[in-house]
């Protein structure tokens, strides 16, 4: 027999605005007994819900249960700022445009391969436009500085004959009524997606194939002989196959080990007004320098909001303080009043963080060896990534070859951190010197 405690579960820092305004369609199920199952998926996020529908359609005669931790949405998977990105956006590095022709061509197949994948849940399960956007999106510049990565990204993707279109300052303010931004440069691949309500409506569309139970984290996994037992508060699931879309918490089960950077990242979202100098309806505006601020608005009934989202720390628990989000959400008030003045009197509704993880190597999915137990490790908020690795997890458990699956096969372990302290002082410096660096576009 081989054990498995787990004794960190999740926890989330604030109310996700995303969350908050999304409406579920389904009552929550939670474990209440025992079950067995032929799969058992931990994790009802991307990675987890996308590996569910794979497996729904590689092994429709199978049964599949998924048990998520704490409420569908409410997770990392509905706080995140909702760009599915086709051309290359490495967070980690300090621009762009910094590949090979080579390795940009195979980033941006990947990020295809899993849009594609998502676009198809999306017209199954009747996503609407507002959950599922498919309107390309604009990295802005605020800067001389930003004006010369836009530049440098435009070059890199003219070299692989990717289309894409360069904005001036007037057509930057025709379209989002500010005079902040000096230019932008339009990529037309990239999905918007309303996260929380893209994960409800993913969840529901698989609803009739995949039992969900909610609020049933897993406390400890037994493994004896061939089968799996997940021990959960209410009752436990018992499948010869289980498939970890834990993110970070993959570590609290056992695997990697000194060898993850806990990411957060940090968001707000205004209260609904109407009537004010922010241009068009819905926009989406990624920094010309990946450490900037994300800024995206959305309209409905008259009524719009505005989402902003700035700030990285790296920390080793799996929440942050109210104090920490209080103080970076007035960094995030001067910043949206810098480029929306007129908008001086409408308050911050929701403030929150999200919990990401990386890996110094970018690991795909992978097998513990010896046991039919896989994981999923996603990187950033890359949620064309997560799709793509929960549906890799799945080909990698049923034996299914992809050329896909192939490519990421003979990728190394993830890459050992330094020891604590010095693996959070040095991220961290890292970190805020990119920010520091990044200036105007934060």
């Amino acid at each position: 027999m081989s054990d498995i405690v787990v004794k960190r579960l999740p926890a989330e820092s604030g109310i996700s605005g995303w969350e908050a305004i999304s409406r579920r369609s389904s009552p929550v199920r939670t474990l209440d007994g025992d079950v067995t199952a032929d799969w058992l998926i931990v994790g009802a996020g991307f990675a987890g819900l996308s590996a569910a529908r794979r497996l729904a359609h590689l092994r429709p005669g199978d049964k599949v249960v998924l048990l998520e931790a704490g409420e569908i949405a409410k997770g990392p998977a509905g706080r995140n700022s909702g760009y599915m990105i086709d051309t290359p956006h490495n967070l980690s590095s300090g621009e762009y445009s910094v590949a090979g022709e080579a390795a940009t061509r195979a980033e941006i197949a990947q990020n295809r391969f899993a849009i594609a994948f998502a676009a198809d849940a999306a017209a199954e399960y009747g996503m609407s436009a507002d959950t599922f956007d498919p309107s390309g999106k604009i990295n802005a510049a605020a800067t001389e500085r930003g004006l010369e990565l836009n530049a440098n990204y435009g070059r890199s993707l003219e070299s692989i004959g990717e289309e894409h279109q360069f904005l001036d300052a007037a057509a930057m303010r025709q379209l989002t009524g500010s005079s902040y931004y000096l230019g932008g440069i339009f990529t037309p691949g990239a999905v918007m997606i309303q996260p929380a309500d893209y994960i409800r409506g993913l969840a529901a569309g698989l609803a009739s194939k995949v039992d969900i139970f909610e609020h049933s984290p897993v406390l400890k996994l037994e493994h004896t002989g061939g089968t799996w037992k997940a021990l959960s508060r209410g009752g436990s699931v018992t499948a010869p196959k289980v498939i970890l879309g834990v993110n970070g918490h993959i570590e609290d089960f056992g695997h990697f080990r000194g060898r993850l950077m806990h990411i957060f990242t940090y968001a707000a979202m205004t209260a609904a007004f109407a009537a004010r100098s922010t241009g068009k309806d819905r926009w989406a505006l990624l920094p010309a320098d990946p450490m900037g601020a994300t800024v995206r608005k959305f309209s409905a009934d008259g009524a719009s909001r505005i989402v902003i989202r700035t700030r990285f720390t790296y920390d080793r628990t799996v929440g942050v303080s109210e104090k920490r989000l209080a103080g970076i959400a007035a960094e995030q008030r001067a910043s949206l009043d810098a480029r929306f003045p007129d908008l001086a009197d409408v308050p911050f509704e929701y403030v929150w963080a999200g919990r990401l993880c990386l890996s110094r190597n970018h690991v795909p999915p992978r097998r513990d060896r010896g046991r039919p137990l896989f994981g999923v490790l996603r990187e950033w908020s890359r949620d064309r990534q997560k799709h793509a690795r929960g549906r890799m997890a799945a080909d990698l458990a049923t034996g299914t070859r992809s050329q896909m699956l192939d490519d990421f096969s003979d990728q190394p372990q993830p890459a050992r951190l330094p020891p604590e302290p010095f693996a959070w002082l040095g991220v961290n410096a890292v970190i805020r010197l990119q920010e520091l660096r990044a200036g105007r576009e934060g």
